[in-house]
């Protein structure tokens, strides 16, 4: 069964990287719908752009999408992330501004405003993207993967020289509302100097030791420290799950990621769909759809920090 949700949720906030106040509204879809992007502070006369994989472009250290009028959102990953762990299949997301406000870094105030909202089911059912052959994707010591599986899990390593981070692994079957549950409030994080190597070029505008956990050698200097002792896998994984809906539908399959990053996911859905056998779509029954990230969440799932 697909969903979505009850009644319009409005965000406010400010971009990451551009610094710009925004204003986002999800309202509620259609069946058969799925999660589409709508500019209204833009004169084009094409404003909407899909959340899809193949409306991915190049982009420094988040994802964006564009649509063939080269209108553009960036830093979509965390409310992606939100609606996927939520199960919400269908979506129009309006936004005054080129980017998708930060909040505090991690999906946990989308998940609480739209848990506290409702979700609405559909009579229609739920197709979900099964892997049926291993596909993977590298770039120098990075690594992505997809492995057949019965419901989607996340793998994910990191290696970091800083010691506050260091090396970090993590797994999980993303089932039975765990993306609430364990990654959701999970923050975005980064070293002091790619800040201010990211400042130095325009980037980082909006970001502030209050929505990014930001780490200088052994130090935190992010005020209360971490969430979680091995936040920043989890961020990564939040991230994964993030671009991983992209594909359009709930995956079934084992994603492993070794130093991955948004670029390298998005390549690994690119092959995923130009490799021939590698995946079919099936409609969900009962028992099948109760595998899905989201299914059965409830308020009750938030993390202390959302």
């Amino acid at each position: 069964m697909q969903n979505t949700v009850k009644t319009a949720v409005t965000f406010l906030g400010v971009g990451l990287h551009s610094g710009a106040t925004v204003t986002m509204t999800v309202h509620p879809a259609a069946a058969d719908h799925g999660i589409w992007f709508r500019r209204t502070d833009v004169a084009e006369p094409d404003t909407l752009i899909p959340a899809r994989w193949d409306a991915v472009v190049a982009s420094r250290l988040c994802t964006m999408i564009a649509n063939p009028s080269g209108v553009t959102v960036s830093t979509i990953e965390h409310i992606m992330a939100a609606l996927a762990g939520l199960a919400i299949n269908n979506a129009l997301i309006e936004i005054d501004g080129p980017e998708v406000p930060i909040l505090d870094g991690s999906a946990a105030p989308f998940v609480a405003a739209l848990l506290a909202n409702g979700i609405q089911p559909q009579l229609a059912p739920t197709r979900a993207i099964r892997v049926l052959r291993t596909v993977e994707v590298r770039d120098g010591e990075a690594l992505a993967r997809l492995e057949p599986a019965e419901m989607l899990e996340i793998d994910f390593r990191i290696d970091f020289a800083d010691r506050a981070i260091g090396r970090q692994s993590r797994k999980l079957n993303m089932a039975n509302g765990a993306f609430v549950r364990e990654l959701s409030d999970s923050r975005t994080f980064c070293r002091q100097s790619d800040v201010d190597a990211m400042r130095a070029k325009g980037l980082a505008l909006g970001g502030t030791l209050d929505n990014s956990v930001v780490f200088d050698g052994d130090r935190i200097l992010s005020p209360g420290g971490l969430r979680y002792r091995d936040e920043p896998v989890r961020h990564k994984m939040l991230d994964a799950l993030g671009d991983l809906s992209l594909a359009g539908a709930p995956l079934l399959a084992r994603y492993t990621g070794i130093k991955a990053g948004h670029a390298l996911t998005n390549r690994l859905l690119r092959a995923l769909f130009a490799t021939p056998g590698a995946f079919v779509f099936d409609d969900c029954d009962s028992l099948a759809g109760g595998k899905l990230p989201g299914i059965g969440v409830h308020r009750g799932d938030l993390p202390a920090f959302a």
